[in-house]
């Protein structure tokens, strides 16, 4: 008796264990292609020439699984020049806008950086800075993404621009004067490979100025 029990667990095993023996490798490797992409932490700026009412609405390709302040089908503000905003729907104060969410995206890295872990903070100020974000903008995006990016031995790093634009559209009332939309995708590899180096694009702080800033961390 303990012998059939034994053989039908075995047979249990290798119908139903996942990616095992009995599993054909191609499937397992759909299944890991199918998982969503994580568009981790974007923060949205806002910074008017004199304070403002404005509305903020996100289309995202994907599910939203989480927003601060929370985002119904909008985020309704008034907004200081000095990026203070007072959400419409709890009549609390917030520094920015955050959402986070999983959708599925391929990520373009025909351009880019191949940076060293240890290297990865000066390489974030240095790009940051001349793309234009602030101390504080700049900041609050390292801190977020150093331990991640330190840990690798290299690291590929890409900005997304028009993929970006194209999963998580936002409409900004009123219209922006200026708006720079930094979304880093990046995956950790074990030794350096030659790629051709991203121009960046420089933003103009005038007038209505919108940073927002994100990523996405490859797995494998």
């Amino acid at each position: 008796m303990k012998r059939w029990i034994g053989l039908i667990l075995a047979v249990c095993i290798l119908l139903f264990g996942g990616c095992g023996r009995a599993t054909e490798q191609s499937e397992c490797k759909d299944a890991e292609d199918d998982a969503p992409t994580i568009y981790s932490k974007p923060l949205i700026y806002l910074y008017p020439e004199e304070e403002t009412e404005v509305s903020v609405k996100l289309d995202f390709v994907g599910k939203l699984t989480v927003t601060y302040p929370a985002y119904g089908d909008i985020w309704e503000v008034t907004a200081q020049p000095d990026g203070t905003l007072r959400n419409h729907a709890d009549g609390k104060e917030y520094a920015y806008l955050f959402w986070e969410g999983e959708g599925m995206r391929d990520f373009d890295f025909s351009e880019g950086f191949v940076i060293k872990g240890e290297d990865a903070a000066e390489f974030l100020q240095e790009q940051l800075t001349e793309m234009g974000l602030t101390v504080r903008e700049s900041n609050e995006f390292i801190v977020y993404w150093l331990p991640r990016m330190q840990e690798n031995q290299y690291n590929l790093v890409s900005f997304q621009w028009e993929n970006y634009e194209e999963a998580a559209k936002l409409e900004i009332t009123p219209e922006p004067d200026n708006i720079l939309r930094v979304f880093m995708a990046f995956k950790g590899i074990d030794k350096p490979i030659e790629i051709p180096e991203q121009k960046l694009p420089k933003l103009t702080r005038e007038g209505f100025t919108v940073v927002e800033w994100g990523g996405t961390e490859i797995e494998g």
